[in-house]
């Protein structure tokens, strides 16, 4: 049986002060050119809209565990449906990998990316 098409990958515009903030993200963006937006990419089984929200947040989970990113709750600026919403649904397995896949194709086409 196949997995249940219930997670969706999204990506999420950073403002560019995360560069200029963030020896980290600078670390993990090297190509970097500061031509194109910084961008996270992150999967989900939540509605896009509602994990961003999540992450601006700043929500934790019952047992204290961050459940948002750092850099989306202090950088992010909105989501960017364009660049993900044709490969929503689909399975955990898929969204792990196209969490990966779609950094690194971003990253290929000048963006800065974090991703975890």
């Amino acid at each position: 049986m196949a997995g249940k098409k219930t997670y969706s990958v999204y990506v999420i515009e950073l403002s560019k002060k995360i560069w200029t903030d963030s020896e980290k993200f600078r670390s993990a963006n090297i190509h970097f050119r500061g031509l194109k937006d910084c961008l996270y990419v992150g999967m989900t089984s939540l509605d896009p809209k509602k994990r961003y929200q999540q992450h601006k947040k700043g929500i934790r989970s019952k047992k204290g565990h961050k459940l948002s990113s750092y850099f989306v709750e202090r950088y992010g600026l909105f989501l960017r449906p364009s660049m993900y919403s044709e490969f929503n649904p689909m399975t955990k397995g898929d969204a792990i990998k196209m969490e990966e896949e779609l950094s690194l194709k971003l990253r290929r086409e000048g963006f800065a990316v974090w991703w975890n």
